[in-house]
């Protein structure tokens, strides 16, 4: 099916099932600990043997010599593959770094060796005794060092400069020039990166956590040099991603190694400080601001310039997507540049680009707004904008960001917030109010789906979809239901096998909307075969209460298939709506914080998001996925950083001990508000994406609640009370 006009009334818009706030149907298996996660497929590979992955010590060089006699001598030991007997490995479309190192290093904690054994402690205690012997080089580890040397990315969209910035700042008569920091920043999601792999003859089926099933499958074929064909891949249940499993890692591939060295299924789990060093992870951002606006806050000249570092052959952060489409600003400026750096590799972690692209620019709109004596919510209204600031004659499919500011300021109290900084105090407390506006572009991608009726009247849902926490099953079987007229409890969804037809994936915030709007492709092609099989007219027939309607009389859905199941399959593609209208979400947070005028502790005590992002396909599941992101943006501003060890060039602080992410002790009440919204030009589901949207400009909101506390402006995060203490007002 070709979704290439806008979305009239069709099946889903009865809104029976779907758009209800339905419980989860995975929470049963989760709960009681019986989803099968990948580590965990013991019925689906018996005998599974264990490897344990040696990480590189260095963080740039090359192997002098590998010793592998007293580790091959280890009891229980089956197999060693290092880059020496692995056999020719490519490196994949989705990884920078190679996944097994040798003789050149790359990065810290590369992988150049896995072990394998009869049981993990073996695994584990014959790895302390692969000697290593390496030649290190010299690395590139600190980008503020390099930030000069750094260039225009080749992924990049190059500089973008509309009408004449220069000029126009230096005539605004109100202007900001502020550079902020963010720092590199780990996914730290619960499951580690862990696979099983099991060889028959040259097929090879890896269970493993993987959000882009379809992805996965090709680089592993690639890496291996085996056809694609021959490669299957099994994710039904995911611990957690935030991007770090959008790309097969060295779990997966060491786990095909290792098994066909040892002739028999092997399970690698990748230990927590490989997580961090041998992954992905967000990489650190330099970020230079330029507003100009006249005195009553319009802005005339507005300027982005982002730096940041990769390996060789990497890609950018993109801190500066926001920009070039949240704000009106005749003359407009934008730049990125990336440097070579020889830390492990950067790439996509939970909104990539605009997280901490608003992290900074929501700052400085904040700054902006003191500067010209504006309230911060009216400063944003004043800029708001219908059409691409860039190309002007097009527009937006939806846009009520400034719907979203007024709701939340009239829900949040903002009327009651002080504008001069650290005069509200409660007791020994310094108590803020901030806000940020969220943005985050919205993405429609290719997804197909498989979907079975049975004699009984059970509809089945097949597609290579992940649910990665964030509620595939739930909605994919919302849709089915809605569209062949049946009760939840009558639909099967089976997902994240490659056997199964290829979906949109889950990243990207594109997945809920994508992946049901294949099921719904399925589900009309379904819907035509059973009016052809049943002989009524497939434009006059009625899908309701597990029957089949036309002129007013019911057949049972299951009568269709009593001569045997009926199977289709279709893939929802899209034309060029995309391109006639700019697709983005929109949304808006509110913070209160309060900091200790004695100890500069500061502690979050309210928060609420007001999100725009087209139909809301299940308001329970898209309220947990929000609160996780703004549960996100807490640790983001306030204490998140991988600690760079400049010299070695590797991350400190790479484990749960010591990269410290929120607990439930710094979460307050939170509160999420959806507006109610449909965009018809996004799919027939009418949906976008909102997981990531929760995320955006949480961070901002928090430090201008910080300073409107305490009138200390923090423009490098993480906000730790380091960088503020000496600047608290007196407390009496």
């Amino acid at each position: 099916m070709k979704f290439d006009t806008p979305a009239g009334t069709n099946p889903i818009d009865q809104l029976k099932v779907v758009g209800r706030p339905t419980d989860r149907i995975d929470g049963p298996l989760k709960t009681t600990g019986t989803a099968p996660y990948a580590y965990e497929q013991h019925a689906a590979a018996p005998n599974a043997a264990y490897g344990y992955v040696v990480g590189s010590a260095i963080g740039k060089g090359r192997i002098a010599s590998i010793d592998l006699a007293d580790a091959k001598a280890a009891p229980g030991v089956l197999a060693i593959v290092t880059a020496e007997n692995a056999g020719k490995l490519t490196k994949g479309d989705f990884n920078t770094a190679v996944l097994l190192g040798g003789p050149e290093i790359q990065h810290y904690h590369q992988a150049v060796a896995v072990v394998v054994a009869e049981t993990f402690e073996q695994a584990r205690a014959a790895a302390q005794l692969v000697r290593v012997d390496y030649a290190r080089g010299k690395g590139s580890f600190d980008l503020s060092a390099v930030r000069d040397s750094a260039k225009l990315p080749e992924r990049s969209r190059g500089d973008t400069k509309v009408g004449d910035f220069d000029t126009a700042f230096t005539a605004a008569p109100v202007q900001l020039d502020a550079t902020y920091t963010t720092p590199d920043q780990s996914h730290a999601m619960m499951e580690p990166h862990a696979s099983i792999a099991a060889w028959e003859g040259d097929k090879l089926t890896i269970w493993t956590s993987n959000q882009m099933i379809d992805w996965g499958k090709g680089d592993v074929a690639k890496t291996l040099g085996i056809p694609k064909d021959n490669v299957r891949l099994v994710s039904p249940f995911i611990g957690g991603g935030f991007g770090g499993k959008l790309f097969v890692r060295s779990d997966a591939i060491l786990a095909a190694l290792g098994a066909r060295a040892a002739k028999r299924p092997v399970k690698v789990a990748l230990q927590r400080p490989l997580m961090a060093n041998n992954t992905t992870h967000r990489p650190a951002t330099i970020q230079r601001i330029r507003i100009g606006a006249d005195r009553q806050g319009k802005i005339s000249a507005i300027a982005h310039e982002e730096w940041c570092g990769d390996l060789p052959g990497g890609g950018p952060e993109n801190s500066v997507a926001q920009t070039h489409l949240l704000y009106a600003g005749a003359n407009r400026l934008i730049r990125q540049r990336l440097a070579v750096l020889d830390l492990p590799e950067a790439n996509a972690m939970r909104a990539p680009g605009e997280a901490p692209g608003l992290m900074a620019l929501e700052i400085a709109m904040d700054e902006m707004a003191e500067k010209l004596g504006i309230d911060p919510v009216e400063f944003r209204a004043i800029n708001d904008t219908q059409v691409d600031p860039e190309k002007p004659g097009r527009t937006f499919s939806q846009r009520r960001l400034i719907e979203c500011m007024r709701t939340g300021a009239a829900r949040f109290g903002w009327d009651k917030r002080n504008p001069k900084p650290g005069q509200v105090r409660d007791g020994r407390w310094l108590v803020g109010l901030g806000m940020a506006a969220a943005f985050r572009n919205n993405i429609n991608m290719k997804s197909a789906a498989r979907v079975r009726l049975d004699s009984r009247g059970v509809v089945t849902v097949e597609t290579d979809m992940t649910d990665i926490g964030t509620g595939s099953y739930t909605i994919l079987a919302q849709t089915a239901a809605e569209m062949m007229g049946v009760p939840l409890e009558r639909v099967v969804v089976k997902l994240g096998d490659s056997d199964f037809p290829i979906s949109a994936g889950s990243g990207g915030q594109w997945g809920g909307n994508s992946a049901s709007a294949g099921v719904y492709a399925a589900c009309v092609k379904l819907r035509e075969t059973v009016a052809q099989k049943l002989g009524f007219n497939t434009t006059e027939v009625a899908f309701q209460d597990g029957n089949v309607i036309a002129g007013g009389r019911p057949v049972p859905l299951a009568q269709a298939a009593a001569g045997g199941e009926i199977v289709v399959e279709d893939v929802m593609e899209y034309g060029d709506l995309a391109e006639k209208y700019q697709q983005s979400t929109f949304g808006a947070h509110f913070v209160e914080a309060a900091v200790d005028g004695w100890t500069g502790e500061i502690r979050v005590r309210r928060m609420l998001a007001v999100c725009a992002a087209g139909r809301i396909l299940n308001p329970k599941a898209a309220r947990s996925q929000v609160i996780g992101a703004m549960t996100m943006g807490v640790g983001a501003a306030l204490m998140e950083e991988l600690a760079v060890d400049k010299r070695f060039g590797f991350f400190v602080n790479h484990d749960l001990a010591s990269y410290e992410v929120p607990v439930h002790a710094d979460i307050p009440y939170q509160e999420v508000i959806f507006l109610e919204e449909t965009d018809p030009t996004t799919s027939p589901m009418k949906a976008k994406g909102v997981g990531e949207l929760g995320l955006c400009g949480v961070g901002a909101a928090i430090a201008n609640a910080i300073y409107n506390a305490t009138g200390a402006r923090v423009r490098d995060y993480p906000i730790t009370l380091d960088k503020f203490l000496d600047k608290l007002p007196a407390v009496a």
